[in-house]
């Protein structure tokens, strides 16, 4: 029952930014005359906010109870988002993403916790899909509902979405609270007597987490897959759409909600047809979907008269990738993780994806606004390429983790630095090809 609450409140968490998440670009260069430089930054921002969080807030997941840290997150960010309504220059409107970022971020990782402990290993992908599925719902919703509601030719015709997207954190905040009171660890969650949090400092994690190979070509995966798509959905996307293929931006909300809706028709079903297939090869799957993804996008500004369409359906294949990329990228990333280190594994690997992410409307900005249409479609399809590459050789890795836990006679690498604090077990295996599965006993892989 909690973990169903927990999907309720991050469904209802997204409503809101599904309200606020098509239009932000638009809304700020256009309605508010502030240009595309701020509107890139605003995006920017929103994301060096959830570089600061995420790290933050994955160490206190460790520590603390994770409800409380995913409560007061999210408070946080429905006062930076509706904060927004009162906002009347570039540096307010900056100052708001950025608080929103740092708390909308800041509760993934609390949240990604709480699943982990509330949730037996073998329902865990299954969960993450629900979650994810939930999410992408909420904001369906938001999109769909704002299209008719935002007015982008009223100065404040997106505060609708700004105060939206205030009460649905409160109201999932809400939920959250209620489903921890009293809350204990699931029976086969593997937390229970083995998580006592590292007291390793920072710095020390970090080397600890990266001491694993797999976990290493994960990281890659991750930026890759980040920069591929989530990191040019809020901004880059639709500034291709405007001023490249010159669609409505009306379009833009219909891509984000069909992409949305698509996750949702189709994530049940991805997920019982891929649940004996190994996490590398479905990340593989997705590094190929943003590809073609791309290569189709590529192809809308060469056919103007059906380029409102291309651009949709692009959205609706990334949207095929999607419903593999969430539901085993974080329990492979937890399944890897240090023994007592879950929530800063989570937290770290958040940070890599929104630093990267920063950037992505940043290095649209400049190469649109350049001219360089063709540079920005090109860079992300060789991104999507090295995406392909990196989880071909977490595959490998992966096989090379298994064949020394079937033959323990050979030598294993536990962790060459110097500096790494004791007490810290990296030594460990992966999530093998169906969900939950550890190739190590439960005194030694934690989870």
């Amino acid at each position: 029952m909690r973990a169903k609450l927990l999907i309720l409140a991050s469904s209802i968490g997204m409503f809101g930014w599904g309200a606020v998440l098509p239009y932000q670009y638009a809304y700020a260069a256009d309605t508010r005359g502030w240009g595309s430089l701020a509107a890139a930054a605003a995006s920017s921002l929103f994301s060096v906010g959830a570089l600061v969080a995420a790290p933050v807030a994955g160490r206190l997941s460790d520590r603390f109870d994770p409800v409380r840290v995913a409560v007061l997150a999210q408070l946080l960010a429905a006062a930076g988002v509706g904060g927004l309504v009162l906002s009347d220059s570039p540096v307010t409107f900056l100052l708001g993403m950025f608080v929103f970022g740092l708390g909308l971020t800041g509760a993934a990782p609390a949240k990604q916790v709480l699943v982990l402990r509330w949730v037996g290993t073998d329902d865990r992908r299954q969960t993450f899909a629900y979650k994810f599925t939930g999410e992408a719902i909420g904001m369906a919703i938001g999109a769909y509902l704002a299209g008719r509601l935002v007015n982008l030719d009223e100065v404040h015709g997106l505060d609708i979405g700004f105060i939206t997207a205030a009460a649905g954190f409160v109201i999932s905040s809400a939920i959250i609270f209620g489903a921890g009171i009293g809350a204990g660890t699931h029976p086969d969650s593997g937390f229970e007597g083995s998580q006592a949090a590292s007291s390793a400092t920072p710095r020390e994690a970090i080397r600890a987490i990266f001491a694993t190979p797999a976990l290493r070509w994960t990281a890659v995966i991750t930026v890759t897959l980040a920069l591929g798509f989530y990191a040019q959905f809020e901004s880059g996307l639709p500034a291709y759409a405007l001023t490249v293929l010159h669609v409505d931006s009306t379009a833009i909300g219909t891509a984000a909600a069909v992409n949305s809706l698509v996750i949702v028709a189709l994530q049940v079903v991805v997920v019982r047809l891929t649940a004996r297939r190994s996490a590398p090869s479905l990340l593989l799957a997705v590094g190929s979907i943003w590809t073609l993804s791309w290569i189709v996008l590529s192809m809308a500004q060469f056919q103007p008269g059906i380029a409102s369409a291309l651009f949709v359906m692009t959205f609706g294949i990334f949207a095929v990738g999607e419903t593999m990329y969430s539901p085993i990228l974080n329990p492979l990333t937890a399944s890897l993780a240090p023994k007592g280190m879950v929530g800063q594994t989570l937290g770290t690997f958040a940070a890599l994806q929104t630093t990267f992410s920063a950037v992505g409307p940043l290095v649209a900005g400049a190469l649109l606004g350049a001219g360089l249409a063709d540079g920005f479609l090109g860079l992300h399809i060789v991104i999507s390429l090295v995406a392909v590459y990196a989880a071909w050789r977490l595959g490998a890795a992966m096989r090379r983790d298994r064949s020394r836990a079937e033959h323990p006679s050979r030598p294993r690498v536990t962790i060459p630095e110097e500096g790494t604090p004791a007490g810290v077990d990296v030594a460990r295996e992966p999530e093998g090809g169906t969900p939950g599965e550890a190739l190590h006993p439960p005194a030694v892989l934690a989870h």
